[in-house]
Parts: C-alpha cells; sequence; structure tokens
C-alpha cells in the first residue's frame, strides 16, 4: 500500500491541523458514514505517534501512515489524499494497488 498526499492537502494539513516537521498524522478506519471501498466505515484522520506502522510516506518531515490493524479498510488499494476543488476539503480516492 502506498500513501499519496497532493502539495494541496500538505499544506491543508499544515494550516488546519498544525501538522510540522516531525509530527505523524494517521490515516484509520472509522465506524460510520461510508467510503467508496466500505459501507458503514470512513476515513478518519488524527495526529498522534503511531503503534505498528504498515505503509507510511515522509513530505516536509511529515509521516502520512496507516497502522497494521487499519490495512483491511484500504483492501489492497493505495491511498491518495488531495483538496476537493470546490469545497477545499480533504478528498480520498482509492487506487488498486499495482
Amino acid at each position: 500500500m502506498n500513501i499519496n498526499v497532493s502539495e494541496k492537502a500538505i499544506q491543508w494539513f499544515q494550516n488546519e491541523m498544525e501538522a510540522t516537521s516531525g509530527d505523524y498524522v494517521k490515516f484509520f478506519s472509522r465506524y460510520g458514514g461510508s467510503s467508496p471501498l466500505h459501507e458503514g466505515f470512513s476515513m478518519g484522520i488524527t495526529k498522534e505517534m503511531p503503534d505498528e506502522i504498515a505503509a507510511e510516506t515522509v513530505i516536509e518531515g511529515i509521516h502520512f501512515y496507516v497502522e497494521a490493524r487499519d490495512l483491511w479498510f484500504f483492501d489492497a488499494h493505495d491511498l491518495h489524499v488531495d483538496i476537493h476543488p470546490t469545497s477545499e476539503e480533504l478528498a480520498f480516492h482509492y487506487n488498486p494497488t499495482n
């Protein structure tokens, strides 16, 4: 699994979550809502130290990661994080892992 974060999304994390170099941003499965991969579950994000990293990318010193216990949510898909053009909020896209 790969995690890709666009430049605009990085700016969002820096502005909205005050993420700076050395911080850890976790993507995790959250009960409630829906996603293209699982009805009844949606994407959650939080700043916290990891327990068991399964996938990670580091951009501008910020660690974006997924824990091993949340891999099931991605169902063999890569995560692409961008900004929605009209709402200017985070947008999550899931592409099958090659």
